[in-house]
């Protein structure tokens, strides 16, 4: 962000330990004059310290060390979270948190639930970098306020609002490959108490490619329009919000033309059409400014509607979801803190499929009610001891009665130490088709147990981090363990037959262990090193009594990250060197040549991606590259030539789907330009 200072203001941020000012100065008649300086602020995911539970903070200028074109893109220097592609096909991505798929991760939007059901498989794209203000990452169990459903943890992305200050805001990004991408974003002021913004984002791929010569394009063309406006009136006791975004989206994939006959009728195509609408609002009164009494009511709906084709096969939806949420919170004597309300939660699935060439067309239209009601005490010792508890109940419609504890203690005993620890339960509502269709990419049969029950799972973590200077350096460290035990869980077999995937309740044990270790310090002024391992253990019994690893998901994974702004920011270089290691494929079949389909184990691979950031007055330019390694998966479609036959399947993905992609943009801003 920048400001513009006067010279007193500017002398005193220049002094200041926590910020990084670049001065221009202009030589008039021998006299020098500081004209402006531009505060950056520290780069670095920050551990929160005044919460109870686990947060990682992504800030924006995190987010800027790298391309970030999307949410998905947006982890890439984060330890704890993993962003992969589904398939080989579609681009369809999930993230991994605690070893778990994103399916048990709740997705929040400003603290509203988003990107559930149909949304699941592409909704890391529907969200633009440079639309973000910040991510919290909390890990583990979370507050009941924001509803059941959260098992491995939350991820709440913060928008940029319109209250802030008056702003214009550019963003262009174009890659090697093709692909083209321009943002806009804007926010005006009308008198003392309402505002409005603007977001605008559309990409498009203009070229196909098919580096690993199996005839079919490595990644999808993409083609996508979003906008998003937003209001606010910030009263002195009533706030208001409300915000509408539309989406539209194509994805085509599938064999390339080039390389086949484009009248040919044989040809294996991907189209998947998307149109997605979403609107909230939400009102509070303040009723107690000296104790954060407050009445709040949110609202928020969506109608996500998508059409897809993969092959002779389809899958059709439309989703409807309404959410609702009053809120009550109020402060006593500074130290307790109690938040209570009530929430409903409504979703519609209209649903369509052929997933087998031999079967008729199916159709559905399920549907689920959750009303439901908590309560969450927390209890603060002047930041040194906080402690929260936090019970839900709600009742669903199809699957009965859930009873939500979860519980967070943090202690911190000085400045530099930082203890917690966590436990609590999370549920989800499961939606084979609507959540993995992107299975649809391969000659797998899908079979679907009649009736599946709800998942449910316990979590429980704890974590230390410590912080302090050494020769005026900075430097932490971390540790943090969590055990995620399922009660239910739904099975997605790829192991019972490599020709089909089932879908049942797991009758079996399922657990996860994940332990990570990390640090950062600052060897020299200005230069930030970051070190992280993460070790993960995440099996299931599948029915025989025997724990097996889960397929495609890396045990172990390694972070480099180095970070250098020197001339006081206006210079940035950074570089991520990941190292993810290696795990368990599906069960294979043997071939007529008495070979397997692919290997029973993959091995680890290493990625690197980096950045040079150059930073003017309302400029910054920028290039970098993504997997400059160049690894990428071997093989990654099985029987690529024979589309239409048993063996093709799209979906046994652990890996980099194409080589070093190099890319440039720029970024342009002016605040307070009325």
């Amino acid at each position: 962000m920048k400001f513009a200072f006067k010279i007193i203001v500017a002398a005193i941020i220049l002094t200041a330990n926590d910020h990084r000012a670049a001065a221009n100065v202009n030589d008039t008649d021998t006299v020098h004059r500081l004209q402006e300086v531009v505060v950056r602020p520290r780069t670095g995911i920050r551990k929160a310290r005044g919460t109870a539970h686990s947060v990682d903070i992504i800030s924006s200028a995190e987010l800027k060390k790298a391309a970030c074109c999307n949410l998905g893109e947006s982890f890439t220097t984060n330890p704890s979270v993993d962003v992969s592609y589904n398939d080989a096909a579609t681009g369809a991505r999930q993230i991994r948190l605690l070893g778990l798929s994103g399916s048990y991760v709740q997705m929040l939007t400003e603290n509203v639930p988003a990107f559930r059901g149909a949304a699941a498989p592409f909704g890391l794209g529907y969200i633009a970098g440079p639309w973000m203000q910040s991510i919290q990452v909390s890990k583990g169990a979370s507050s009941v306020k924001n509803g059941f459903e959260s098992i491995s943890g939350q991820i709440n992305v913060e928008m940029k609002k319109p209250q802030l200050d008056p702003s214009l805001s550019l963003n262009g990004y174009v890659d090697h490959l093709g692909k083209i991408e321009l943002n806009a974003d804007g926010n005006l002021h009308f008198g003392p108490n309402w505002s409005g913004g603007l977001l605008l984002h559309g990409e498009n791929s203009f070229k196909a490619h098919d580096s690993n010569g199996d005839g079919f394009i490595d990644m999808p063309k993409v083609r996508q329009f979003t906008a998003m406006n937003r209001w606010a009136y910030m009263g002195s006791n009533y706030v208001f919000q409300a915000a509408v975004k539309g989406l539209a989206e194509r994805r085509l994939s599938g064999q390339d033309e080039h390389q086949h006959s484009p009248e040919s009728d044989n040809l294996y195509r991907i189209k998947i059409d998307t149109r997605r609408v979403e609107a909230f609002t939400k009102n509070a009164y303040i009723f107690d400014h000296e104790n954060d009494g407050n009445v709040a009511l949110i609202l928020a709906g969506s109608y996500h509607s998508q059409d897809a084709d993969y092959g002779r096969r389809y899958y059709n939806i439309d989703q409807s979801e309404i959410y609702a949420s009053l809120m009550f919170e109020r402060k006593w004597l500074e130290i307790h803190a109690l938040s209570t309300g009530l929430s409903l939660m409504y979703d519609r699935f209209d649903q369509h499929w052929l997933t087998d060439i031999d079967q008729n067309p199916s159709a559905d239209s399920p549907h689920e009610t959750v009303p439901g009601v908590y309560a969450q005490y927390t209890l603060n010792l002047d930041s040194r001891l906080i402690a929260m508890a936090g019970v839900r109940y709600d009742h669903s419609s199809v699957y009965g009665s859930m009873f939500t504890p979860r519980f967070h203690l943090r202690y911190n005993p000085d400045d530099s130490w930082s203890l917690n620890c966590s436990a609590g339960r999370g549920y989800r509502s499961p939606h084979p088709l609507a959540e993995y269709n992107y299975l649809l990419a391969s000659s797998r049969r899908i079979i679907i147990s009649d009736k599946l029950k709800q998942e449910s799972a316990w979590n429980f973590g704890a974590g230390a981090n410590f912080n302090t200077t050494i020769a005026d350096r900075r430097f932490t460290a971390g540790a943090e363990y969590f055990y995620t035990d399922f009660r239910h869980q739904l099975c997605v077999n790829l192991d019972r037959d490599p020709h089909a995937v089932y879908f049942y309740d797991l009758a079996g044990r399922s657990h996860s262990h994940t332990l990570q270790l990390e640090s950062t310090f600052e060897p020299i002024t200005s230069f930030t090193v970051g070190l992280a391992y993460r070790l993960t253990d995440v099996r299931s019994d599948y029915g025989d009594g025997i724990m097996r690893l889960k397929p495609l998901t890396p045990r172990n994974k390694g972070l480099l990250t180095l970070s250098y702004s020197p001339m006081m920011g206006l210079w940035q270089f950074d570089a991520t060197l990941s190292v993810n290691g290696g795990g368990r494929m599906p069960d294979p079949y043997v071939l007529a040549d008495n070979t397997l389909s692919w290997k029973k184990y993959y091995k680890a691979y290493c990625g690197l991606n980096a950045q040079i950031t150059r930073n003017f007055r309302h400029w910054a330019v920028y290039i970098g590259g993504e997997n400059l390694t160049g690894y990428t998966q071997p093989t990654p479609i099985v029987d690529a030539a024979n589309p239409w036959g048993s063996n093709f399947d799209a979906t046994m993905i652990y890996g980099p789907l194409h080589g070093a992609v190099i890319y440039a943009g720029f970024r342009y801003n002016i605040t307070r330009f009325l």
